[in-house]
């Protein structure tokens, strides 16, 4: 993920991302640099508009946990163990379309 970081930060900062600038990155982040994954990475981005890339991405937000229920409630306001695992499950596959539309980005 550091190389992508690096990658974003240097397209934000309009800088253009090649090996040099993204090694250059890595290096002061303190991330041991992989040149053959610098290099992939570039060319892998060479063929891809970063701004439509992002305007075109599902955007997904954290879900808020629910708020505690009063301590006066009834168990009977707990769902089922079934239902609630079915809503987990929901919601990791959402989030794992939505990494895989990110994961689109980068080739």
């Amino acid at each position: 993920m550091e190389y992508i970081y690096a990658a974003m930060l240097l397209h934000r900062a309009g800088k253009p991302i090649d090996e040099e600038n993204l090694t250059k990155i890595l290096s002061a982040a303190g991330v041991n640099v992989d040149p053959v994954r610098v290099k992939a990475l570039v060319a892998a981005l060479s063929e891809i508009n970063i701004d439509e890339a992002i305007k075109s991405a599902p955007s997904f937000m954290p879900v808020a946990a629910p708020a505690a229920a009063p301590a006066a409630a009834p168990a009977a306001e707990e769902k089922p163990k079934m239902e609630e695992e079915a809503k987990e499950e929901a919601e990791e596959k959402k989030e794992e379309e939505a990494l895989e539309g990110l994961a689109a980005l980068f080739g």
